[in-house]
């Protein structure tokens, strides 16, 4: 039987979780994977033309969930194009955790809980086909507040201004995604070395694929 690789593997989290890491662990395991980073490289002018002034404004306050959305997914879009013929692209950050953001944004900004801040990006989503991918999710704790704690607790320096209510409702959004199945699979990194969660994220990569091939 040969081996259906996917097109694309995506690991998501929260920041500070260890995506790079990984990502770049499972670069150099096969020339068969090609890094592709994440979505803001592969259409930069959009996202510098929203920086120039004040990114943080632009993103909580000026713009909406359709256009922030729109915004991630003809990014995704642009990079997904750019996976070599017959390669796996190797993403940070896949469409689920995409959705996550801008489901967490829309939640503060429009006063939603994550369910029904989740169900509206989402809708937005459903309006166009997206290359399908085994996507992980990397998640510091499998508890939001304490998920929260350790990820807060790696940043360089503290989380200012709106930030913090937006990590906490991100990693809200990120376990209920999960609850949904949103993700291929789900690693707790509590605890785990580096080495660890590799292996189960490898684990988790052999047996999406073999799941695929009985079906």
């Amino acid at each position: 039987m040969v081996t259906r690789l996917p097109e694309f593997i995506s690991l998501n989290g929260p920041d500070n979780v260890g995506k790079t890491t990984q990502l770049e662990r499972l670069a150099a395991r096969s020339r068969d994977f090609q890094l592709l980073g994440s979505v803001h490289e592969h259409d930069v002018e959009p996202w510098r033309r929203v920086a120039t002034d004040d990114y943080a404004a632009w993103w909580f306050e000026r713009s909406t969930t359709t256009e922030l959305t729109r915004m991630l997914l003809d990014s995704h879009a642009k990079r997904a194009n750019a996976r070599g013929v017959g390669r796996v692209g190797l993403l940070d950050r896949g469409l689920p955790m995409l959705l996550a953001v801008s489901a967490a944004t829309c939640s503060l900004k429009d006063g939603l809980t994550v369910p029904d801040a989740l169900a509206r990006v989402v809708d937005i989503a459903a309006r166009e086909a997206h290359p399908p991918e085994t996507a992980i999710l990397l998640m510091p704790a499998l508890d939001a507040e304490e998920s929260y704690a350790i990820t807060s607790a790696r940043e360089a320096r503290p989380w200012t201004g709106v930030y913090p209510s937006y990590q906490r409702t991100l990693h809200q959004v990120l376990l209920h995604q999960a609850e949904e199945g949103a993700y291929t699979a789900v690693v707790d990194c509590e605890g785990s070395s580096v080495e660890g969660v590799h292996a189960e994220v490898i684990g988790n990569i052999s047996t999406a694929i073999l799941a695929s091939e009985t079906h």
